[in-house]
């Protein structure tokens, strides 16, 4: 049974959805005017994996993740750039898609614009000002947080509290420092909506309402968004939809964690911030990996953490969630290559798959552990390798990697052809950090082979330089040759006399 914690109660609870197999999930989306940073691909590919595993579980999942597109944010970068500002919500959604594409993070069932949904805005603030829980001051609305008394149940903050502590704009019309915007009326040069207190726009927590109980109803299963969304945004949004409905807003509130630089927290305010897109072109420039090869590392990078813990992001870190996929990738290589009919180690795989089942099931029922899962197939490539050596035939090598590409599609991982993840092209000399001494690699595609090999011949003069690498070419030619005539025990002479020079050969 899947247990999700839920920030509401502050525990882990079993998952029952309203509606049998069944999963209705709003998650908080971007507000477009900018390019996504990394906390925002964070959340984007928690929400997508806690997704693809309920879909794998059986359930049926209406998502839905709304974008804001008008905000003071994007008047401002509006007035910035000269444009109109739906010159820039296009531009940024646009380059969101792009982003997640590059990801795989798998569109929303529904993803709903704020401007598209005014009119449900309209209605559901005015339902409130009926009720009385809602006031107007000048074409303005805000709620009244007093007419709420679980105002801080998702927080568990008292509002004398709140009130001690709050850092808002002191507004003398509002009846309480904690009031907040439903509407705010129109000033000269900003988008605007006609409404019954005039022309304005809506305030950004009633949005999320208003989207969410159009889409899902008045009562939903799952409510999700980054930890910093907890207070206010999400308070806001229980105060408000449940002050209007009279109904639980929503059953399960699930909040990710910070993404942090060098253990602070990435803001741009400190100049530790990183688009996602700022991280592809690096790559790309630095190692010329290709796309697909930077978005799945880049995702196995962030599924190594668990989605409520603070990530801390480094290149040293995409450097070794590379490494750990080369090995998985290489193991596949060998898998894919496998043509005996019989081998001695068939008899063990099963039980290892049947393991690996049970250890992803287990992580991922117990709230979405993702790192455990990823932990279960880097243990089935230790343990494959080693029956390899043993030998295994085609069939059960076939099934095994059959398994990984199963198993990896719920966490959107192994599904890159094999030989994306080759080195780069000849001729191109990359240092590679995870080693322990200062080696390079070098890929032969010719031959077939990649080498490791120590700093290129440090001290010698240009002239011998050449010849000793013209020497390593001819082995490696030589040892090329003689396993194309299945001469193995020259092969094997070969690396044994690289190997005492200090380059290890790894066969394509």
């Amino acid at each position: 049974m899947v247990t999700i914690y839920n920030t509401l109660t502050g525990k882990k609870e079993p998952f029952h959805p309203l509606t049998p197999k069944t999963v209705r999930m709003y998650v908080c989306g971007v507000t477009v005017y900018d390019y996504c940073h990394l906390g925002h691909a964070r959340s984007a590919l928690v929400f997508d994996i806690i997704r693809r595993y309920l879909e794998y579980a059986g359930y049926t999942v209406d998502f839905v993740k709304n974008f804001t597109d008008v905000d003071d944010k994007i008047i401002k970068r509006a007035n910035e750039l000269g444009v109109p500002w739906e010159a820039v919500t296009t531009k940024f959604i646009d380059a969101y898609y792009e982003d997640m594409d590059k990801l795989g993070v798998h569109r929303a069932s529904k993803e709903p614009k704020a401007t598209d949904s005014m009119a449900d805005i309209i209605a559901l603030i005015d339902k409130l000002v009926k009720k009385g829980i809602a006031y107007q001051v000048d074409g303005d609305v805000y709620f009244q947080v007093e007419k709420y008394p679980a105002y801080g149940c998702l927080s568990k903050r008292k509002l004398e509290e709140l009130q001690a502590g709050a850092r808002v704009e002191v507004d003398e019309r509002k009846r309480h420092p904690m009031d907040f915007a439903l509407w705010k009326s129109s000033k000269p040069g900003e988008p605007s909506w006609d409404s019954p207190w005039g022309s304005g726009r809506p305030g950004w927590h009633i949005e999320c309402s208003a989207m969410s109980m159009r889409y899902l109803g008045e009562t939903f299963d799952i409510h999700g968004g980054g930890m910093d969304l907890i207070f206010p945004h999400h308070e806001n949004e229980i105060a408000q939809s449940s002050g209007a409905t009279g109904k639980e807003f929503a059953r399960y509130w699930v909040h990710n964690g910070f993404v942090q630089i060098n253990q602070e927290k990435m803001s741009k305010s400190l100049g530790n911030f990183f688009t996602v897109r700022e991280i592809f072109e690096k790559w790309h420039s630095q190692w010329r990996y290709k796309e697909q090869v930077i978005g799945e590392t880049l995702r196995y990078f962030l599924l190594t953490t668990h989605y409520r813990s603070p990530l801390d992001f480094s290149d040293q870190g995409l450097l070794e969630a590379k490494r750990a996929l080369d090995n998985l990738y290489r193991l596949f290589r060998l898998l894919d290559e496998a043509s005996n009919e019989q081998g001695s180690g068939d008899g063990q795989v099963h039980p290892l798959v049947e393991r690996l089942r049970e250890s992803i099931l287990e992580a991922m029922d117990d709230d979405f552990g993702t790192p455990s899962a990823i932990a279960a197939f880097q243990t089935l490539r230790e343990e494959l390798n080693k029956l390899l050596g043993m030998g295994l035939s085609k069939h059960v090598c076939s099934e095994a990697r059959e398994t990984f590409r199963n198993y990896g599609e719920m966490l959107g991982l192994f599904g890159v052809e094999e030989w994306e993840f080759e080195p780069p092209p000849p001729g191109r000399f990359i240092t590679d950090p995870t080693m322990q001494a200062p080696r390079i690699r070098r890929w032969y595609p010719e031959l077939q082979v990649t080498i490791f090999q120590p700093v290129i011949f440090p001290g010698l003069i240009e002239e011998e330089r050449k010849r000793k690498e013209e020497e390593l070419k001819r082995k490696l030619a030589e040892r090329y040759e003689a396993r194309r005539r299945k001469d193995f025990k020259r092969a094997d002479e070969i690396r044994e006399e690289l190997a005492k020079e200090g380059i290890t050969i790894e066969d394509r």
